[in-house]
């Protein structure tokens, strides 16, 4: 078998297909919960514990060779070649991923509610093949006369 062909079967199959829009998806739906954080969740709790803005908290390991501290920004801190640690842009990613994480999580879990509710009205309970016996109460096929147990005659 040519390589071609195989890669071509691999690429046509559904599970293939399937992840490679979930990859797509993924990647998309990753920038709007950054931009969530970053522009709508983070300057209002940034107010809430003083005006502080998230993207902007750093601390200076070493001070730059062309300016000495302080720095009045990040972007001021790295222009002079300072050599700093982004704390506040780390807490970005990782509010990012808090969220990201509880958004799969609602939806998994809403995907697994919804094959649950088609199980249960899928299962359609499979008629008795068998029936009581009025004397001894064990089990017994439907075409039976006799139970096998207290040897009754069935009705």
């Amino acid at each position: 078998m040519s390589v071609m062909k195989e890669f071509k079967e691999f690429a046509v199959k559904g599970n293939v297909v399937d992840m490679a829009v979930g990859i797509i998806i993924g990647g998309a739906f990753g920038a709007i919960v950054n931009n969530l954080v970053s522009q709508v969740i983070l300057p209002p709790l940034g107010l809430l514990i003083g005006g502080v803005d998230f993207s902007s908290l750093y601390i200076i390991l070493k001070e730059g060779a062309t300016q000495a501290a302080p720095y009045n920004s990040l972007a001021e801190a790295t222009a002079a070649g300072a050599v700093t640690l982004n704390y506040g842009v780390f807490l970005n990613s990782v509010f990012s991923f808090v969220i990201m994480a509880f958004a799969v999580f609602l939806l998994v879990k809403s995907i697994n509610m919804l094959r649950r509710t088609e199980g249960s009205k899928s299962a359609v309970p499979a008629p008795s093949t068998t029936k009581e016996c009025p004397y001894c109460l064990s089990s017994v096929p439907l075409k039976a006369t006799r139970c096998p147990q207290c040897t009754s005659e069935l009705k």
